[in-house]
């Protein structure tokens, strides 16, 4: 296998986990029967927005690396808000 086959699997990963967070969000909306967003979404957003990130700073593409690492930061942020809800309902 070839380096760029290497740079071409790791994007199609990232593209992956990326797309697999509407998979988890679509399902668990489905078995609730309402709109949910799962704390796995967050996760699956993250993994897959670092790993395009590392792939767009290999194929040096500017417009690719902001959006990314501006999606990382959000997703982080949303993760962070929940956990500190986690925290603070388990000391009331």
């Amino acid at each position: 296998m070839t380096e760029e086959m290497i740079w071409i699997s790791i994007g199609f990963l990232g593209q992956g986990l990326f797309s697999a967070r509407f998979l988890v969000q679509w399902l668990k909306s489905e078995r609730a029967k309402r709109s949910i967003i799962p704390h796995a979404f967050w996760y699956f957003s993250i993994a897959g927005g670092l790993t395009l990130l590392i792939y767009a700073i290999h194929r040096m593409d500017p417009v690719f690396i902001v959006g990314q690492a501006s999606g990382l930061l959000i997703y982080s942020r949303n993760l962070y808000f929940i956990q500190r809800e986690k925290k603070r309902l388990q000391v009331e």
